[in-house]
């Protein structure tokens, strides 16, 4: 016969087809659910800043278009690093947005707050 396997997950040995890895199905997803966590744990950090984000420009915009500050918006907590898309104008021009709310970089540390409308 083959070679006596043992699960990775609990050691326990592996009965059944040659090419089984894991013991049970418990094993097998404790086994993805560790090697995922990594990844899952970063995708909620950054959807929390990206959430974060995107609050602070809907509270400092209500009206959909207003001039602001630099100090305002990293007062507020805003994350000038994350974002989810870029918009280019013919201009040149470059806005940032964080969904459907976005800002335009402006002279002095000021920033245009607008809103994307669908």
């Amino acid at each position: 016969m083959g070679e006596n396997k043992s699960c990775p997950v609990c050691g326990d040995p592996i009965i059944g087809r040659i090419d089984k890895k894991f013991c049970s199905d418990q094993c097998r997803n404790t086994f993805n659910n560790q090697k995922n966590n990594y990844s899952s744990e970063n995708i909620r950090n950054i959807n929390k800043i990206l959430k974060n984000n995107h609050r602070i420009l809907v509270t400092l915009n209500p009206e959909g278009k207003i001039k602001v500050g630099k100090k305002k918006l990293v007062s507020k907590g805003f994350n000038f690093d994350y974002f989810t898309s870029i918009y280019r104008t013919q201009k040149g021009t470059t806005y940032y947005f964080c969904y459907e709310q976005g800002y335009l970089p402006l002279e002095d540390d000021f920033f245009a707050l607008v809103e994307r409308k669908q």
